[in-house]
């Protein structure tokens, strides 16, 4: 599935920073939203792997924080998408699962936290990402 997305959340001030948050449970992305919102970044959420690449075209964010284990597209099909995709190949990633990834899989994300993740580290790590800094793992 092509991705055309070209342009970039600048309809807001230089310093908010724009999250995709990619999971398949409700709560937990309206619980994540909110406190994202709160901490002054732009949200965009999706259900899926499938929904994420469609919020894809619309708007490239500074960091897209998934699931690992969804139905429909999971976080290691998504993460081999955006990798592939000249334009959104260098955006971070971040995995957020009760169910992280194995250590057979390729790395294709930059950090890594299992579910439920304090919620200081998490947005520390978010921080981090979205400066373009490299968490420790």
């Amino acid at each position: 599935m092509p991705v055309t997305a070209k342009t970039t959340f600048t309809n807001w001030p230089l310093q908010m920073h724009s999250i995709l948050l990619v999971d398949d449970d409700p709560e937990i992305l309206a619980a994540w939203q909110a406190i994202l919102l709160d901490e002054g970044y732009r949200v965009c959420c999706a259900r899926n792997g499938f929904q994420a690449l469609e919020r894809l075209k619309e708007s490239i964010p500074d960091l897209v924080i998934t699931d690992w284990m969804m139905p429909l597209m999971g976080g290691a099909e998504l993460c081999r998408q955006l990798k592939a995709h000249p334009d959104l190949a260098r955006v971070p990633i971040m995995i957020h699962s009760a169910a992280p990834p194995s250590v057979e899989e390729v790395q294709t994300w930059n950090a890594c936290l299992r579910k439920p993740a304090p919620m200081q580290i998490f947005l520390t790590t978010i921080e981090q990402l979205c400066k373009g800094d490299r968490p420790p793992r």
